[in-house]
Formats: C-alpha cells, sequence, structure tokens
C-alpha cells in the first residue's frame, strides 16, 4: 500500500481530534511461543491502519498542529549485529524516509521525549486496557507533568478512547483497501476450489488443510484465522481447529478459512460432501442454508439496517426446518421463541477489514446501524445437528452446513467479493468431479 494512504488516514484522524490533542498509540509484542522461539509477528491492526509499519516495539504519535511535523514514530535503532540474528530494521532513517514520518527517535529514548511531547495538551487520545505495561507508563508521564504543574506546565485534562474515532474510520474501506481485500478473496477462492478438487475419502483433515498453506503462501498470503477442516460430526463444532481426523465416505466436510494480504483479510465456508455427491437428507438441509444465503445477501444494501440479513436468514431458515419437520409451530411464533438456535445459533456475519471479526460497531445508541457503501461484511447462515440430538431423526445427525461469502456494501446495493466460488450443489458437485 502507498505511503499516501497511511498520509491520509492520519490526516483524517488528527482533523477529528483537533487542536491541543496527542494520539499515542504502541506497536504490538512479540510473543514467546516456546523457549527461545516466537510466534510469527502480527502487527497491531490500528497501528498498521495508520503507519504501515510492521516491526515491534515502536509507539506512533500524532500532535495535530505541531510546527515540527505532526508524526513521530519512535522506534528501534538500526543495529547490524541484531539485524544479523534477527532481520532488518528500518531504524531512524527509515521510519521518516520509508513510512513518512515526520521525525523519529529511538525507542529506548521514549522516558526523556514523550513527557515533553503530552505538555501543553488538553487531551490525549488513547485506548487503555491493550497493554497494562504501557498504560502504567503513560499515567506515570502524566503524573509525572502534574507534579510539575506548579511550575507552571499544562497538564493534559482527559483521556479520550483512541478507538472510539479510530475504529470508526476502519469501518469503510476506501479503493486501496478493497483491492487488497478483493485479492485476498481471489487467492482463498483458489485454495477452495484446490480442497474441493482434491478431497477424498481416507483422506485426513490436515491433509486438505495443508493445501490451504500450499495456496497461501504460493501468492505470498498468510492464514487471517486458524482454518476449520471439519468432516462429519466435526463440522458441527463452530470453532473446530484439531483438523486431525479422517476423512469418511459419505459425510460432509465444512470449511472455514480465509487468507490475509498485507493485513486484510477475506473469510469463506464451503461445506461439500466428501465423496463429491451430497445425501439426499444433506442436500435437503443444504438447501435451505443456500436459500437463507440468497435471502440474506440481498438485505445488504444502503439504508437497510445490519440486522436485516440476519432477520432474513432465521425466517428461511426456520421456515425450512418446519418443512423437514426438525421443527414444529408457526415460523412467526418459533423466531419469537428462537426455537430456531437449537440447529442455527450464531449470528449471520461480522465486520471484515485488518482484523477477520473486523472493529465498528453493530449498534448505534439502541439502533442496528444503518448499512453504508464501503462497509464489507460476511454473510454465512449455517445448520447444526450433532449426533443424538434429542427429537431428531438419526438421518440428520451429525450434519454441519454453513456457507459464507465476503459481501460488499456498494451505492446500488453490494458486490460479493468471494463469487467466484461455487455455491450452488450441483456446481459443486460438477467441480468436484472436474
Amino acid at each position: 500500500m502507498k505511503p499516501a494512504e497511511f498520509k491520509r488516514r492520519r490526516h483524517q484522524l488528527m482533523k477529528m481530534m483537533g487542536k491541543n490533542t496527542i494520539a499515542i498509540l504502541p506497536s504490538a509484542s512479540e510473543i514467546i511461543r516456546n523457549r527461545d522461539a516466537h510466534f510469527p509477528f502480527r502487527q497491531d491492526s490500528d497501528f498498521l491502519y495508520l503507519t504501515g509499519f510492521n516491526e515491534p516495539e515502536a509507539v506512533m504519535v500524532l500532535i495535530p498542529g505541531r510546527k515540527h511535523g505532526e508524526y513521530i514514530l519512535f522506534c528501534r535503532e538500526k543495529n547490524p549485529e541484531q539485524e544479523t540474528w534477527n532481520g532488518r530494521r528500518a531504524g531512524q532513517e527509515g521510519a521518516v524516509e520509508i513510512y513518512g514520518a515526520d521525525d523519529s527517535f529511538p525507542i529506548d529514548d521514549i522516558d526523556d521525549i514523550l513527557p515533553g511531547l503530552l505538555e501543553g495538551t488538553d487531551s490525549i487520545y488513547y485506548t487503555m486496557g491493550g497493554s497494562a505495561e504501557f498504560d502504567k507508563r503513560l499515567i506515570g508521564w502524566v503524573n509525572h507533568i502534574k507534579a510539575q504543574s506548579r511550575a507552571g506546565l499544562h497538564v493534559p485534562s482527559e483521556f479520550v478512547s483512541l478507538d472510539y474515532i479510530l475504529h470508526d474510520m476502519r469501518l469503510f474501506k476506501s479503493r486501496e483497501e478493497l483491492r487488497l481485500m478483493r485479492k485476498a478473496a481471489t487467492i482463498n477462492v483458489r485454495a477452495h476450489k484446490r480442497a474441493m478438487k482434491l478431497c477424498a475419502p481416507g483422506k485426513h483433515e490436515y491433509q486438505i488443510e495443508a493445501e490451504f498453506d500450499h495456496e497461501y503462501r504460493s501468492h505470498n498470503a498468510s492464514h487471517a484465522y486458524s482454518s476449520i477442516v471439519g468432516g462429519g460430526a466435526n463440522g458441527c463444532i463452530l470453532h473446530y481447529t484439531e483438523n486431525t481426523d479422517p476423512l469418511q465416505d459419505g459425510d460432509l466436510l465444512l470449511i472455514d478459512a480465509g487468507c490475509e494480504v498485507e493485513g486484510y483479510a477475506s473469510d469463506i465456508t464451503r461445506t461439500f460432501p466428501i465423496n463429491g455427491k451430497y445425501s439426499k437428507a444433506q442436500r435437503e438441509l443444504y438447501d435451505i442454508v443456500l436459500a437463507a444465503h440468497t435471502a440474506a445477501v440481498k438485505k445488504v444494501k444502503p439504508g437497510n439496517h445490519w440486522n436485516d440479513p440476519h432477520n432474513a436468514a432465521v425466517r428461511v431458515i426456520t421456515r425450512g426446518l418446519v418443512e423437514l419437520k426438525l421443527l414444529k409451530g408457526s415460523v412467526s411464533k418459533l423466531i419469537k421463541e428462537q426455537a430456531y438456535r437449537k440447529f442455527y445459533m450464531h449470528r449471520t456475519g461480522h465486520w471484515l477489514g485488518l482484523d477477520v471479526h473486523d472493529v465498528g460497531d453493530y449498534k448505534v445508541g439502541d439502533q442496528w446501524r444503518l448499512l453504508e457503501p464501503g462497509m464489507v461484511m460476511t454473510i454465512e447462515p449455517g445448520i447444526y445437528i450433532p449426533a443424538k440430538t434429542r427429537g431428531v431423526h438419526r438421518k440428520w445427525w451429525d450434519i454441519g452446513i454453513r456457507i459464507e461469502d465476503d459481501v460488499l456494501v456498494t451505492r446500488q446495493g453490494y458486490e460479493i467479493l468471494t463469487d467466484g466460488l461455487p455455491r450452488k450443489a450441483s456446481e459443486i458437485e460438477a467441480l468436484m468431479a472436474s
């Protein structure tokens, strides 16, 4: 992503902050996996959104109207010995020349410099609770200034949660963000098609998961979250990630997997027959979920509420379950009583962006948020019937089905970013047979 995109975001944020304010945002920290090994570093999404800087041990500071430069980046110094062991660092020069900082200081000097930057400001935009250690340091700097207030130092009078305005910014995707999300969606569609074509009875869940690893890394993408590859009964476990069991002839395979490109995520779920052909019972339930998916997507348009797609999916699923005699009663009463939650216990979607469950309020006050162009969400209805579900015939047991796509709200209505992947049962069967 071009530096101008990050600069635009910082200027937008500072405009909303106003005068005599300061924003402070620390980077993510490296996390130990075991002994001397770390988990792969993933930058904090807010930090990445505003800076594009992908190193740990960094702090972004924004001071609207500061004469010597509004954007300050504290980061690690260049260190040839450390870089030999652990990789290159941008250093102060790179922070300015590559990442567009107006000023950059060594992170080790932050205790000496940042308190001086806090002086004279009225409001500190900072989100408490992300890092207890940094919370403590920031409060210490403020208290240090407060102790010298009799000497004429101006003490900031309030803390304002930075994510209150920042997360609303992130909810609306720019043209450049959508380019990356479409790219991630395209790679993910390829991976799901690859899994469908290579699936067969006798293979293991982890072998199918490996196909996603191959496709993602082949296109310089990484996992946006831990893949769910659940055959048979495992498809009824919403967050199943063990991915170890053999795939049985006659079962369904539910795969919920997504990749990210430069931090931007895709999120797709498909459920297909391991042997390439849906049974009668599987097809009946699958078609209900597909109809719910279609009804929900049609509700994605400007002016509709966030909850409208969910309500549409619930109505279709409840009606379908009544027709199959899995629920008994009037559809309206069953919906009011939430009887459908026995088989469909989650929401129909979530925001999507730098986080797979992206930031942004779902309600404004006590009302569901209105959908607006630039928002990206998932649509993911499902039905899950574990074995021995009370009052359910065994022909339905261990059928778990979810269909999920990534949907952009446009001025005219919607765009399915992941539309290249088949959803209809007949289309999936044809792809698996090809």
